[in-house]
């Protein structure tokens, strides 16, 4: 296999924004995610939780209130008061309305998907009918005295419950009229609060309303006499948020103090048919505030301050024991933030609203397998490169060759060349850049840095030739007949011949570039090599399997056609395939057998997968030359201490 020299680089200074809001769809088994600078992603739970789609945030979209409709439509609303649809094949937004009511705190579909609720800053709530093409306002509801902060459909569609500050309106769909106005006791822990905010409401089947609010309790109320059935004190802090499963036998809230707890119906004896609500189980996997929560038939998901989304099994609903059941937090997004120019050895670091170019340090010290050498030369600094605008970048890189930057928004595309001379670096912007690139997803450059590739949202890939601080259209390959799909991913071949494109169904698109054709290569008709061919026939290892972090990036080696390099979050992996695969029975995490060993013991203990667990987080790695890698780490406690403090619980004893 080989030893290759690696930089370790601990420098990419990234922080993700903290989650906002989390919505599942039952019919698709897919998560829409908001976060706080109003990015927006889609995760597949049927594909290893992939993060599959995303649509770039903006500093004027403060997201509250995420949610699904009939027909696969995803709704956002926030703070500015507008509600937005996305466009879940071009990765845009399709359009926005302005609800008239002020700041938008709160958001429901109703059961049947064809009505869509807003909770309002001056305490409206406003229906919508959703339209094939758009949603339109149908009336308003009864005013409340203060702003409305959660909403909740009965499942017959008949009656809402809204949460405001101090109480719950439940309200008949069909006047408009609220029918109760049930009361919030104000107490918290003996003590009288100014005000009980009323974070989270849920209506059941029976007609019991279960609220969450900010002097930590849990309550249950009966909606046809307006009355409160039982309290839970659960927190000392607020509790922000509820989501309960479609069977309504258990439901989940999450608390400030970063707590998770979860709820189940449980019968009262053995013999019993009567049930009652009991906590059965509180968890602590998050930091900070757990903002908003979600209920899938086999897992809790909860999202927060602390950036992470985390997905916690429930053991008695997994079937079989395998990713399914394995405790997950995702924190670093699954596409790509760092490009690399390999002859300048140089990094490319993306944030929402800045590019940094960094040059890698370099040593002279040699040393044996497993050493630290010391630099010497350190890292530098060479570019801060900042956007102008509300708008958050989308994607960018830099040219292998270290000459040319490019970078997208939702809006502008930019292209600069850089100048070295000496230790200086000068940027000049390339001016009147075609608008057709503007709804660039994708961006890469070929290995010569003589072409840029650029995929757009609507499914075109435009090549443009790089000339000495300008460029040439050279060809525009348009979306199939019929098709409007953003291509998610993009790859070119080292000879720039070739370039593959994935959208975002399942299938992969093949350009000859020379011959300006397109060939198409399905995903499902499984046409592969004929390794691929013995890897379906023979299957993966099952701790290769079970592994809960999806590969987020595959290069080859460019003077060993057999060897493939990847890797995800937090394993490194060269596979051989001139080597036999592993079965059930092989050690798949095997280390190299001592150098004394003889060829024989060599030899019977190799398989195709050298794996490396000794870079983590990892958020990139890639060959720089034949013997050397570059690894981009990036460790949670160093994000954790950029965030602001977390609630202080009192400890017993102190």
């Amino acid at each position: 296999m080989g030893e290759f020299k690696v930089h370790r680089v601990r420098f990419f200074n990234y922080v993700p924004s903290g989650i906002r809001c989390v919505a599942y769809n039952n019919q698709s088994n897919r998560l829409a995610v908001s976060r706080t600078d109003g990015t927006v992603e889609i995760y597949n739970l049927s594909a290893n939780y992939f993060q599959e789609k995303f649509f770039p945030g903006h500093e004027s979209r403060a997201t509250e209130a995420l949610c699904w409709a009939k027909g696969q439509r995803l709704f956002s609303a926030g703070l500015n008061g507008e509600i937005i649809e996305y466009d879940l094949q071009a990765l845009n937004i399709k359009y926005s309305m302005d609800a008239f009511g002020g700041p938008i705190w709160s958001m429901a579909a109703s059961p049947s998907g064809s009505q869509l609720l807003v909770g309002c800053e001056d305490g409206s709530v406003k229906l919508f009918q959703i339209n094939p093409d758009k949603i339109q306002f149908e009336r308003n509801f009864d005013r409340q005295k203060s702003r409305v902060l959660s909403l909740s459909w009965h499942p017959s569609g008949t009656h809402i419950a809204a949460g405001s500050i101090d109480y719950i309106s439940v309200f008949d769909v069909k006047s408009g009229s609220a029918i109760h106005k049930m009361l919030v006791d104000r107490q918290y822990m003996g003590v009288s609060k100014r005000k009980c905010i009323i974070w989270g409401v849920a209506f059941l089947s029976d007609g019991t309303v279960i609220s969450v609010d900010s002097a930590g309790k849990v309550q249950f109320w009966d909606s046809a006499t307006g009355t409160l059935v039982k309290t839970h004190l659960v927190a000392n802090a607020d509790v922000q948020s509820i989501a309960v499963s479609d069977q309504e036998d258990s439901f989940v809230v999450g608390t400030a103090e970063g707590t998770v707890f979860h709820f189940q119906l449980v019968s009262v004896t053995s013999n019993s048919s009567e049930k009652q609500w009991v906590r059965t189980k509180p968890f602590q996997h998050h930091t900070h505030d757990v903002r908003t929560v979600a209920h899938s038939p086999t897992a809790l998901i909860s999202g927060g301050t602390d950036t992470h989304l985390v997905i916690r099994p429930l053991m008695e609903k997994v079937e079989v024991k395998n990713y399914d059941a394995a405790l997950r937090k995702i924190t670093f997004p699954h596409r790509r933030l760092i490009s690399c120019s390999k002859k300048r050895q140089l990094l490319l670091f993306q944030f929402s609203h800045h590019l940094d170019l960094w040059r890698l340090g370099s040593t002279v010290a040699t040393g044996k397998h497993g050493d630290t050498l010391p630099l010497s030369k350190d890292a530098d600094h060479l570019l801060h490169l900042k956007t102008k605008g509300p708008e958050n970048i989308i994607c960018s890189c830099v040219s292998p060759c270290g000459s040319w930057i490019a970078y997208s928004t939702a809006s502008r595309f930019f292209l600069c060349r850089l100048n070295y001379e000496h230790d200086n670096i000068s940027l000049h912007r390339v001016s009147k850049m075609p608008a057709f690139l503007r709804s660039a997803v994708q961006i890469l450059f070929s290995e010569d840095s003589t072409k840029l590739f650029v995929a757009s949202n609507q499914g075109c890939l435009h090549i443009i030739r790089l000339l000495e601080g300008s460029f040439k259209h050279l060809h525009t390959f348009q979306a199939q007949s019929g098709t409007v799909e953003s291509m998610c991913l993009l790859a070119v071949s080292p000879d720039g011949n070739w370039v593959a494109a994935s959208g975002t169904s399942a299938g992969v698109h093949v350009y000859n570039v020379k011959r300006l054709k397109i060939f198409e290569y399905s995903i499902p008709d499984k046409q592969y090599t004929e390794w691929s061919r013995t890897i379906q026939k023979q299957g993966f290892h099952y701790l290769w399997l079970q592994r809960d972090t999806p590969i987020t990036h595959i290069s080859f080696h460019p003077k060993r056609p057999m060897h493939i390099l990847l890797h995800d979050a937090y394993m490194f992996c060269i596979i051989d395939k001139s080597l036999p695969l592993p079965n059930d029975k092989t050690l798949l995490y095997n280390p190299l057998p001592p150098t004394n060993e003889s060829d024989v013991i060599r030899r019977r203990t190799a398989h195709a997968f050298k794996i490396s667990k000794r870079y983590k987080p990892l958020l990139f790695m890639d060959l720089l030359d034949e013997r050397t890698l570059v690894a981009v780490e990036r460790p949670l406690d160093d994000i954790i201490a950029q965030l602001p403090p977390p609630i202080k619980k009192k400890k017993f004893g102190t």
